[in-house]
């Protein structure tokens, strides 16, 4: 079998064998069954990613055990202790949950089958900051069956499953992360998978750009050694265009968010299903004929707008981009300034990236019981902030789930803080996550076996080709059967038979 081909120039992504062999025999892989802070290292290093998430299925969500991770002395059964979690002995939850999220991850389990005795990892170092899930662990299990080392911190404080987290530290991974983590505990978590005595990284895999500050800020000379950066948030890859701008930016760095597997199928395809989930487990609410408002219209607004229409909801959409405002008026989506619809919807979505979207302003108008959401990476959506005054109470109802009560007897329902609703408060599709996945996976792999010169310090979009590499990869799950061109066909409209099938700007 060939190896990874990083010496044909470096101008273009060149397949291996391994993929294009996959490619013939897809078709093996379609049997899946039918609380208190503690001092402070940094608060304001970037905007914290306890601006966003969890899920609601976790074992410990009832544990009386108030005790602080960073407090407990734990080992598992290997007696090793370089990890933080809430309780290693929940791991063979978590091992139940992580092989029940393997039989809809096809792509990420049929990658780590062909590429495995290859080894394309071979060597790399991996420190990571995402959602720590059962899917996030049949990814990291898979960097580690195709040769490398990781070292992982969550990417938000709520976001954590814990048994998933005990059976990463059980199976040996360094973890670093708990559900209802302190912002203390945040940037802690994130320091001790960095700042470790004789290993450092030399990739990162990063979910909203903390980790990425992090290293900038407190160990910049990490970057001599480090080969590149793949993130996944909007938030994470608006930051690195910053610093690109800036001349700031010291490695390639792959922008998976932008990816079509991502945009397409992440955010589009799983907010449309999540949404919902989210808003039903957490307020047990009809949607028929109910007002929302949904601020931005980019691919999570659509897959939101779509669900919540489907439900019978009276859907209105705010916008910056004449565009995507177009887009939503021929959907049939009426097109609103906040201001015009504020005092009469019954539930508030934020999903645009941007910052103070709800002001206190708007939170002041709302109705009566009016539910307050948001489905974008950071907290920064909803100004949160202004609501922690004197004259405001604050009322538990439920995990997740606050009132917030005005003098005069009205209240909001705020759902996770202003953090992201799916993850908080619900769970989210496992089969979209692999699409997901496996593009952060070849990403990884892409980057770290590039020859010097043909990524620059700059920031990438993910070669055409391995975006319609992923996509096959999920096909034969569905006993789906591409057509494919004759030579004629393809001589005509002047493609490769295997693809790219698409140039780069065509808009999927």
């Amino acid at each position: 079998m060939e190896k990874w081909d990083s010496s044909a120039g470096t101008s273009a992504f060149h397949m291996p064998e391994w993929m294009i062999q996959f490619a013939d025999q897809k078709q093996e892989f379609n049997k899946r069954p039918t609380k208190i802070g503690r001092r402070s290292l940094s608060r304001s290093i970037s905007q914290s990613s306890t601006d966003s998430y969890s899920s609601a299925a976790s074992y410990t969500d009832s544990s009386d055990d108030e005790t602080s991770p960073r407090d407990k002395q734990q080992k598992n059964s290997k007696g090793t202790s370089d990890f933080c979690v809430k309780n290693i002995k929940q791991a063979e939850f978590g091992r139940r949950e992580i092989e029940i999220a393997e039989q809809e991850m096809p792509a990420l389990m049929a990658l780590r089958k062909r590429a495995q005795g290859e080894k394309p990892l071979a060597g790399a170092k991996i420190v990571g900051c995402t959602h720590i899930t059962a899917q996030t662990a049949v990814l990291m299990e898979t960097l580690g069956a195709l040769g490398a080392q990781c070292r992982w911190a969550a990417c938000n404080i709520y976001s954590t499953l814990n048994e998933v987290a005990a059976a990463l530290a059980e199976s040996g991974f360094p973890v670093f992360a708990w559900k209802g983590e302190s912002e203390d505990d945040f940037w802690w978590c994130i320091d001790r998978c960095v700042n470790v005595e004789g290993w450092q990284p030399n990739m990162i895999l990063d979910d909203g750009g903390d980790l990425t500050h992090w290293i900038y800020k407190k160990y910049p000379n990490m970057f001599k050694k480090i080969k590149g950066i793949v993130e996944e948030s909007v938030t994470g890859v608006h930051r690195l265009y910053q610093l690109s701008k800036a001349g700031k930016l010291c490695v390639p760095a792959m922008n998976v968010n932008d990816s079509v597997t991502k945009q397409k199928f992440d955010n589009l395809y799983c907010c449309r299903e999540s949404i919902l989930d989210g808003l039903k487990r957490t307020t047990d609410m009809m949607f028929g004929g109910k007002q929302v408002v949904v601020c931005g219209y980019g691919e999570v607004g659509k897959g939101c707008c779509a669900a919540l229409k489907a439900m019978g909801s009276i859907v209105y959409v705010t916008e910056i981009d004449p565009i995507c405002a177009l887009q939503a008026c021929m959907d049939g989506f009426r097109l609103v300034k906040l201001n015009e619809v504020i005092r009469q919807v019954d539930i508030v979505i934020t999903c645009t990236g941007n910052k103070n979207v709800v002001t206190r302003e708007h939170l002041d108008r709302m109705k009566n019981s009016c539910i307050v959401c948001n489905m974008g990476h950071s907290n920064t959506e909803i100004d949160v902030a202004s609501l922690r005054t004197p004259e405001l109470t604050w009322e538990r109802v439920r995990s997740q789930v606050d009132h917030v009560i005005w003098p005069d007897g009205k209240r909001i329902v705020l759902l996770a803080e202003g953090r992201l609703l799916n993850l908080s408060c619900s769970t989210v599709p496992t089969f979209v996550l692999s699409i997901t996945a496996t593009t952060q996976a070849l990403a990884l792999i892409e980057l770290y076996n590039a020859p010097d010169g043909r990524y620059k310090q700059d920031v990438y979009l993910l070669p055409k080709k391995m975006d319609e590499y992923v996509a096959s990869l999920h096909l034969p799950t569905f006993d789906a059967h591409l057509t494919e061109l004759t030579d004629e066909q393809a001589k005509y409209l002047g493609l490769n038979k295997n693809g790219p099938f698409k140039p780069n700007y065509y808009r999927y």
